[in-house]
């Protein structure tokens, strides 16, 4: 089991997350979107979307350095292992309750607005439940673990997710983790695997043509020209 977690499942989620975009920037470009739905609702969207969307930045700039920046590289910093642990106690946590709260409204929004509802696919579902699984887990691991100096997960789970890269997995560094640390992982490697499928693949769009796009004119109309136009020829009514 410790194999198939930690060895195994790892890569077959990258394999799902490559293969899905490859299939859906290949067969599915116009599906490649966030499938709006403001134009039924954007009151409660306005609020709902920017917390989100902070809240997951947040939420993913914190794994990303707490998995793939050294604990030697915030020591040589100054940054103790206390200090360090409280940063990511209460940034963690404001940034999973934003997210949350982000969540919960925009899943509010799909089930009490009828347009909205019938917009939402399986799909949509799924992804909100994966999302708020996973996001939901880290906080209760990490609350769990709150006393003293927290569960040190720079000692274990990020040295194995840096392992990964080299194609030499430290499975042993999984062995004593957290119950609550290894769902959270679990829910998290079944959520990149989902993205391809879901409207969260607009995460992997960037709009570089729009950097490079020529300027769009505007030009006014002539005062002289605001009245009624004259009718052209060609354009006679008919039975006159």
């Amino acid at each position: 089991m410790t194999t198939l977690l930690w060895g195994v499942l790892p890569y077959v989620t990258f394999a799902l997350l490559v293969a899905g975009l490859i299939w859906r920037h290949r067969y599915d470009r116009f599906g490649w979107t966030t499938r709006s739905s403001q134009v039924y609702e954007s009151k409660l969207l306005n609020i709902a979307s920017p917390a989100f969307h902070y809240g997951i930045l947040f939420v993913l700039v914190g794994h990303l350095i707490g998995l793939f920046v050294p604990q030697s590289w915030t020591d040589a910093l100054g940054v103790g292992e206390h200090t360090y642990h409280l940063f990511s106690l209460y940034g963690g946590t404001a940034a999973g309750i934003l997210t949350v709260a982000g969540i919960v409204l925009l899943i509010y929004r799909r089930r009490t607005n009828a347009p909205v509802f019938r917009a939402t696919t399986v799909n949509d579902q799924l992804m909100y439940v994966v999302l708020l699984a996973a996001i939901a887990m880290g906080m209760v691991a990490k609350l769990a673990h709150s006393s003293g100096d927290g569960y040190d997960y720079r000692q274990s789970i990020a040295p194995w997710a840096r392992s990964l890269f080299t194609l030499q997995p430290d499975l042993d560094r999984m062995a004593g983790v957290p119950v609550l640390y290894q769902i959270h992982a679990v829910i998290g490697m079944a959520l990149i695997a989902l993205v391809p499928y879901t409207r969260l693949v607009h995460m992997f769009s960037a709009p570089v043509q729009y950097l490079f796009r020529p300027y769009v004119v505007y030009r006014s109309r002539d005062p002289r020209q605001l009245g009624p136009r004259p009718e052209k020829r060609g354009w006679e009514r008919t039975g006159s």
